[in-house]
């Protein structure tokens, strides 16, 4: 995509319109397709515009942070809505609560590095953002489908590379690794809508 081109090549002034048209075309995508199930599509696109309205925050300085990641905490709530309105597999549900818990155990003492160091009013907001974006990787995995699986996943690595970077160790690739990741994990999800 010519944002992660953008990205990588550290031409900011195009961001503003590379980053919010990924978005913009999934939504396109899933408006226009023909779901298996409507009412699933529905909440996935109400997650699909917070997502893109959480895009339009982060492009701005950094006290627009936290209104970006309410935006996307919302829209991981939609998504966890529309996941569950979908047939689940208790035993695929149990495989991705075993790999979350397995992520959060590893960021406890990165949590603890935050709640010590300059950013240690954002705690409580990256913590409530964890467990509602841990949810939607579970409810993924609960639907035993290889798109939402993979587009859970790569969401949720997108954000554990962006919090790295941001909040521990800024690593040159980081940021078209988030993005690369991120766009590939919404497209997983809009993949979803007409496999399940």
């Amino acid at each position: 995509m010519t944002d992660w081109t953008v990205v990588g090549t550290g031409r900011r002034a195009w961001r503003p319109v590379t980053k919010p048209s990924a978005l913009v075309a999934l939504i396109g995508v899933a408006v226009t397709l023909e779901p298996v199930d409507p009412a699933v599509r529905a909440w996935m696109v109400v997650g699909l515009v917070l997502s893109l309205a959480g895009d339009v925050f982060l492009l701005g300085s950094r006290r627009w942070f936290v209104p970006g990641l309410v935006s996307f905490l919302a829209a991981h709530v939609a998504y966890v809505v529309g996941l569950l309105l979908a047939p689940t597999s208790p035993g695929w549900m149990l495989v991705g609560l075993a790999l979350v818990a397995a992520a959060a155990v590893a960021a406890v003492p990165r949590l603890a590095r935050l709640r010590r160091g300059e950013h240690a009013s954002l705690l409580g907001p990256v913590v409530a953002y964890l467990v509602v974006i841990s949810a939607m990787v579970v409810t993924a995995f609960g639907t035993a489908h290889p798109w939402a699986v993979a587009g859970a996943v790569l969401f949720y690595v997108s954000d554990a590379t962006l919090a790295w970077n941001r909040f521990l160790t800024e690593h040159r690739r980081g940021p078209t690794v988030v993005m690369v990741t991120y766009h590939l994990g919404q497209a997983g999800l809009v993949g979803w809508l007409v496999q399940g």
